[in-house]
This record gives C-alpha cells, sequence and structure tokens, in this order.
C-alpha cells in the first residue's frame, strides 16, 4: 500500500463517496415518478422494486465476503461498472419486465457496492494509525453522503423543469446524468483507493472466490458470538422496512396532493436537496450529541424521532405539513446512519468488516424489499397516508435494539 496520512485518506474516501451518492441524489427525486409515468402501476412499481431487495437479500453476503478475500478496490470496480449498465437499462425500460430487470441489476450493483468503500476506509486509516477514531470519518462520509445526494436531487430537479434535451423525456433526463456521473466512478476508484496489500499479497479473483466461503462463516461466527452486534444487525430489519415509506411514497404523496406528477416530480428536486442537506447537517451534530448522552443511547433516540416524523408525514393533509415532517424526518436520518455505522464497526476487526457491513445491507435490503412489495400495497388497498404511518411506526420499533450496546457504554 502507498504511504499516505490518515487525513489524506479521509479526503480520498471523502471524494469518492461524494461522487458515488452524486449519481444517486440524482435519480432518487423520479425513481418511482419515471416508471408511473410510463404505464406501471404503483403496485407494480412496488412489486419491480421489490426485486432489488431481494436480489441484495440473495447476493450481499457473498459480495461483502469476497470484498474481505479478493479486495476493497476490484469489488469496487466492478461495482461500478454494474451501477452503469444498471442506469442504463433504467433508461431505456418501457415495461414491467425491462423495470424488473434494471432493478435487478441495481441489486447487484448494491450488493457489490455496499461494504468495500467504508471497509477501506476504515482499515486503511488503521495501518497508517492504529488508534485513529474513525467516528468523524464516517460521520464526515455521511455528511458528504446527504451534501452529494441534495446536490444531485437539485440538479434533477432543474434537468426536469429546464428539459435541455427534447427528444429526451423530461423524468428520464437525471437518468441519463446519473449514467454520465457512474462513468467517472471507475477512473475515480482507479486512482484513489490504493491497494490494502502489497502486490504479492493480492490473490487472484478465483482465489478471492475461493475464500469467500470461509469469510463468510468468519462473519456469520461473529454475530452468533455477540449479543451486541446482533442488537444492532437486526435493527436493520425495521429500518429497512420503513425507508420506502418515506423514500418512495412521499413523491407519491405529494404527486396526490398537487394532481400533478411533473409538478411533484419538479418539486422534489429543490426539497430533496433540502432535505439532504439536512441529513447532512443532522450527521455532524449526532456525532456531537453523542459525545455527551452515548453512542447508543443517542441512536436509539433518533430511531424514535424519525419514526415520528414519518407518522407526522402520514398524519398531515397539506403539501407544507407533509414536506416540513420530511425535513425532520432526514434531519434524523442523517444522524441515525452516522451513529448505526459507529455502533457497527466497533464490533468488528479488519478480517471480516465488509462481510459483517454486508450482512448488516442484507437483512436492510431484504426487509426493504419487503416493505417496497407491501407498503405500496397497503397504500392502493386503503391510502398512501396510511402506508405511511404503518412505515413511522415500524422504524420507531427498532429502538430497543440499541439498549444491548448502550449496556456495554455504561460498564466502561
Amino acid at each position: 500500500m502507498s504511504s499516505l496520512s490518515a487525513l489524506q485518506i479521509r479526503h480520498r474516501y471523502l471524494a469518492l463517496v461524494g461522487l458515488r451518492w452524486l449519481a444517486a441524489g440524482l435519480v432518487i427525486p423520479i425513481q418511482v415518478l419515471l416508471p408511473l409515468s410510463r404505464g406501471l402501476s404503483l403496485a407494480e412499481v412496488g412489486l419491480v422494486f421489490s426485486a432489488q431487495g431481494f436480489v441484495v437479500l440473495l447476493l450481499e453476503l457473498p459480495t461483502g465476503a469476497l470484498s474481505d478475500s479478493w479486495g476493497r478496490k476490484p469489488v469496487m470496480l466492478v461495482a461500478a461498472a454494474v451501477g452503469f449498465a444498471s442506469s442504463t437499462l433504467f433508461f431505456f425500460a418501457h415495461s414491467p419486465a425491462a423495470f424488473a430487470l434494471a432493478a435487478a441489476l441495481t441489486g447487484l450493483y448494491r450488493a457489490l457496492d455496499s461494504g468495500p468503500l467504508e471497509a477501506w476506509y476504515v482499515d486503511a486509516t488503521h495501518a497508517v494509525e492504529p488508534d485513529q477514531d474513525i467516528q468523524g470519518g464516517l460521520a464526515a462520509g455521511n455528511t458528504v453522503i446527504g451534501v452529494a445526494i441534495a446536490v444531485g436531487s437539485l440538479l434533477a430537479g432543474g434537468l426536469v423543469a429546464w428539459h435541455p434535451i427534447a427528444s429526451v423525456e423530461q423524468l428520464a433526463l437525471p437518468v441519463l446524468a446519473c449514467m454520465v456521473i457512474q462513468l467517472l466512478m471507475v477512473p475515480a476508484a482507479i486512482g484513489l483507493m490504493t491497494d490494502l496489500r502489497d502486490e504479492g499479497e493480492r490473490p487472484g479473483v478465483w482465489v478471492g472466490v475461493r475464500g469467500v466461503p470461509n469469510a463468510i462463516g468468519s462473519g456469520l461466527g461473529l454475530l452468533r458470538r455477540s449479543r451486541v452486534l446482533l442488537g444492532i444487525v437486526l435493527v436493520e430489519m425495521f429500518w429497512g422496512f420503513g425507508m420506502p415509506g418515506f423514500e418512495s411514497l412521499t413523491p407519491v404523496r405529494l404527486a396526490e396532493i398537487l394532481n400533478d406528477q411533473t409538478t411533484a416530480a419538479a418539486l422534489m428536486g429543490p426539497v430533496g436537496s433540502i432535505v439532504w442537506i439536512a441529513s447532512a447537517v443532522g450527521s455532524a451534530s449526532g456525532v456531537l450529541v453523542s459525545r455527551r448522552f452515548g453512542v447508543a443511547r443517542t441512536a436509539a433516540a433518533m430511531r424514535l424521532m424519525q419514526g415520528a416524523a414519518v407518522v407526522v408525514m402520514g398524519l398531515v393533509a397539506g403539501p407544507i405539513g407533509l414536506l416540513t415532517a420530511f425535513l425532520a424526518n432526514y434531519l434524523v436520518h442523517g444522524a441515525s446512519n452516522s451513529l448505526h455505522s459507529v455502533l457497527l464497526h466497533k464490533q468488528v476487526g479488519a478480517e471480516n468488516r465488509a462481510t459483517v457491513v454486508s450482512i448488516n445491507n442484507m437483512i436492510s435490503q431484504g426487509a426493504g424489499a419487503l416493505g417496497t412489495l407491501v407498503l405500496p400495497l397497503i397504500a392502493q388497498a386503503s391510502s398512501v397516508q396510511f402506508a405511511i404511518v404503518v412505515a413511522g411506526v415500524v422504524l420507531a420499533l427498532a429502538a430497543p435494539l440499541y439498549l444491548p450496546a448502550r449496556a456495554t457504554e455504561n460498564l466502561r
């Protein structure tokens, strides 16, 4: 590995995080509205996007183990290429089957992408400064995620409103921009991610693949032995199920209130920008609050507060109330992400870090697939408002799972 300081590693990590989530921010405001505009029903959209979560559920653990056995950088490069392919399919999709194929490929991308960059940052930092506190870096990463998604959402809304390419439909323009940025991710990862192993220590791809079962066994063994880690990971069951309630249903609810999908998509651009800035602020402030009250206690409180904010989103009837509660939700969401990451990484070492992160994400994506499937069905059977309330209640139910981690903090 080349000689870099902890600060240089952090800067490279933040640059790659920003580029990756800028691409995601472009698509988030129109992800549900685009297939709806191309003739899919809300229930079909839920079914289509559930394919993404189920693919992640199947592949998250093997790909995380691959990152531990083969290397962070090569898995990250494969992920970037698959991400570009999935966005291209989404751009051209017009049928439920085509959207489902794009969603499944996105699931493969999410599985490959979920662990290697964060694991690389933590391991590279500890390699040069073993006692370096990673809490600030992980919080900064979540802050950058919020800012990058905010910028992407703002650009998405601008592209929809401006419509500079007449031959491309308005709602598809952000996807086209996302594809361009994802292409840039490949050379960026090649240049910025240093190898954590010497040349002779890096295994070939097939050696890495053969090492996957051992890496999986090591990660699962750690989970079985640690009640604290198990509780942290199980938080993702509730979090994953509830997230589609505010990520996917908010644009639909806003379109209902305004009675106009295009206007809702244009508004979700700047709104998305504002709420992700709030998420970035929450990520930074959550670390400060946790230094006084403890990471686990603050994380539990944030889960309760987020659930309450989402319930309010479902109960209000006007656009101002909806968007205000949406903003509050993302303020807490950013803090929750940072604190959860800190708690998770405290429980694992370099040898199984990516595997455990993948287990965490696998549970989140599997529950998210279920939420993506079930919540639209609830919305169609009753109302979008009721489905959002259900999501908020489920989010709040995750809070007690941080209690074992809190007990550990109290013993120190």
